[in-house]
């Protein structure tokens, strides 16, 4: 199981979210207080978005450019890593520490977030028995999405079910739906193999799902609600590291800024735990709507 956090607002630099925090996600590579194996040291990843000049392939929508950086060595120990979190800002970021599943291979491939279009993706959790499903997942994608699976993951499997579901539902007005639907789909699928060739290992999904304009965050697990990946969300009228100190500052949700984390980044008070079964859409302008993954 992984670590990971989510974050759109104001534009802040990667280090506000990768080494700043007291429970900076480096400090989760090393020492996660809400898993049994405190170590995350398979790979990490970090994906941002900027506001774009034009249009994204003359449709009219802004285009917003994307940029990301992957490797396999541990978080903790990336020189790399460091150098860019003190300079790249950005107002929507995807941070992921890897915990690999056993048996998983450790590469660059491997390592999230994965990137489709202007979608990044991002999953903390497993797909229980996915040997036994992989073949029948791979038969259930359409050719695009096929041969844009480069690595072994459950993940990145999940993600390319989750790419065939959107086209098939293109255009929706309301895009936090359009995201919802096309999720509930994906994991009609999972389960649907899963009941038939591996029942009895859980899945657990919480992921990130983004096109740089909605997003999508779920947790859910097929196990008891207790035993679900841990997931907080903190809404404010902005967020700002200053002397070692990071905070979300005071203000109407809605209007500033939104956090997602596998654990809390600090002890700011406005850290929630995000209800098992549970869908969070968030919108262009930060708007959070929470709607269930099941009605």
């Amino acid at each position: 199981m992984c670590r990971f956090v989510y974050y759109q607002g104001p534009p802040i630099y990667l280090s506000s979210l990768l080494t700043e925090p007291e429970h900076s996600l480096i400090h989760q590579s090393v020492h996660a207080h809400m898993r049994e194996e405190p170590l995350n040291g398979d790979g990490f990843g970090v994906g941002w978005y900027q506001p774009g000049e034009g249009t994204r392939q003359g449709n009219g929508e802004p285009r917003r450019d994307l940029g990301r950086f992957r490797s396999i060595t541990p978080a903790w120990s990336n020189r790399n890593l460091e150098e860019l979190a003190r300079v790249v800002r950005s107002p929507r970021i995807l941070a992921h520490v890897r915990a690999a599943s056993p048996g998983s291979i450790v590469s660059e491939t491997n390592s999230h977030p994965f990137r489709a279009g202007p979608f990044l993706f991002m999953h903390n959790g497993d797909i229980g028995g996915f040997r036994q499903l992989r073949r029948a997942i791979l038969d259930r994608l359409s050719e695009d999405a096929f041969g844009g699976v480069l690595g072994s993951t459950d993940s990145e499997h999940f993600f390319a079910l989750l790419q065939d579901e959107l086209l098939r539902s293109e255009g929706t007005e309301d895009r936090g739906i359009w995201m919802a639907d096309a999720f509930r789909r994906s994991l009609d699928t999972i389960l649907e193999l899963r009941e038939a060739q591996a029942p009895d290992p859980h899945v657990h999904l919480n992921v990130v799902l983004t096109d740089g304009t909605q997003t999508l965050v779920s947790r859910f697990t097929t196990d008891a609600p207790h035993r679900s990946q841990t997931l907080f969300l903190n809404q404010g009228g902005g967020y700002e590291c200053r002397d070692g100190k990071c905070v979300m500052l005071e203000g109407a949700p809605g209007v500033g800024a939104v956090l997602v984390s596998s654990e809390p980044l600090s002890d700011d008070p406005g850290w929630v735990s995000v209800e098992p079964g549970s869908l969070i859409l968030i919108d262009e302008d930060a708007a959070v709507r929470t709607v269930p993954i099941r009605a």
